[in-house]
């Protein structure tokens, strides 16, 4: 269900994504920035085929990485897609050897609902650098929180 995605959705999931950018709950991307990132993106599909969910990893650091553009079409909600994106997002960015990964969003309960722990944006001072220069609207917005799992075991026993 879940799959990595081909060319052929680049434009869904710019769609996607950008469908919930006016309420600050995704950042824009054109589909120049979902081709260039396409390595870093999951996708899950409808009973047709169509991208209705998608999300993606964004590096900072070869030990930190960001979960980006949850999105899920709002035909779709309600299906646990979101949760299955997180989890398979978080067990990709373990693949590839990140000992982190945060997210910042409006909705606590589904990332607490995936095991990570609420944390104060300060911890990701990258994160707040990176968005003060592209859209200082994304560490401005009081209602969104920040969440991160440590992805590692020996992170975990050390912390």
């Amino acid at each position: 269900m879940i799959s990595r995605p081909t060319e052929r959705d680049i434009a869904a999931i710019a769609a996607l994504n950008n469908m919930f950018a006016p309420e600050g709950k995704t950042l824009r991307r054109t589909k120049q920035f979902v081709e260039e990132h396409l390595t870093d993106y999951l996708v899950i599909r409808g009973e047709t085929g169509k991208v209705v969910g998608c999300v993606a990893l964004d590096e900072y650091s070869p030990s930190l990485v960001e979960l980006v553009g949850l999105a899920v079409h709002p035909t779709a909600r309600g299906r646990g897609y979101g949760v299955m994106l997180i989890e398979e997002i978080t067990e990709l960015a373990r693949r590839r050897g990140y000992d982190e990964i945060f997210a910042t969003s409006f909705s606590e309960k589904i990332f607490e609902a995936c095991g990570f722990l609420k944390e104060k944006l300060d911890e990701f001072p990258e994160k707040v650098l990176r968005y003060t220069r592209i859209d200082r609207t994304e560490v401005e917005m009081a209602e969104k929180h920040c969440f991160s799992r440590v992805l590692r075991e020996d992170r975990v026993s050390a912390a």
